[in-house]
């Protein structure tokens, strides 16, 4: 009977594992615009446009990837990315609004990348369904910063080191898939990346 039921155990253990293993990462490509332009949708789209290049930019890397640093005094590949969840915690907290608390948690890559995706979405989706932007501020202890801070700050400085990333990751020789299309934020349609990405 104990045999049966540590097989039941581990066999669940094992399902769950998988499962949660296998959950869809948003961002593949970008979700469909909004009907109407609000502070909120707009706001949502930047958050969307990051989560969209930061997809691609930390897709598939491998252990190479990963450690890669151009010079002794700049961060790793999966330094950037740990910078990068840091970030997205950020611009999600000030959505939640709650503060911000310096937790460091190890993760693995796989996890980081997720995680970071998953802030990011949870993140638009509160903004794309607010019609005032302005509640979300960003809290540090007892001082609070107006959510334009999140689009020059956090939002910017996230894009900004995807950009980081898809450049080291061609230095290794690992580039992003060609068929992206930043412009239509779907993946295909080369044509369009050719004619404004040159």
């Amino acid at each position: 009977m104990k045999s049966a039921i540590l097989t039941f155990i581990l066999l669940m253990t094992t399902i769950l594992s998988a499962q949660e293993n296998e959950i869809e990462l948003p961002y593949y490509e970008l979700p469909e615009t909004s009907n109407k332009y609000t502070a909120g949708t707009v706001a949502a789209r930047q958050v969307d446009a990051l989560g969209f290049r930061f997809y691609w930019a930390s897709e598939s890397l491998t252990e190479k990837d990963l450690a890669y640093k151009p010079s002794d005094s700049v961060r790793t590949s999966l330094e950037t990315i740990e910078h990068i969840y840091s970030l997205s915690l950020i611009v999600l907290n000030s959505t939640l609004k709650k503060e911000n608390i310096n937790e460091k948690e190890e993760m693995s890559y796989a996890k980081l990348r997720a995680q970071t995706l998953l802030n990011l979405k949870q993140a638009a989706d509160i903004l794309r369904a607010s019609n005032d932007i302005s509640q979300y501020k960003i809290i540090f202890g007892t001082k609070e910063i107006p959510y334009w801070n999140n689009i020059n700050g956090p939002i910017s400085d996230s894009i900004w080191h995807c950009g980081q990333l898809a450049t080291y990751r061609r230095i290794t020789g690992n580039p992003i898939n060609s068929k992206i299309n930043h412009f239509s934020g779907k993946v295909g349609g080369k044509k369009l990346n050719k004619l404004f990405y040159r």
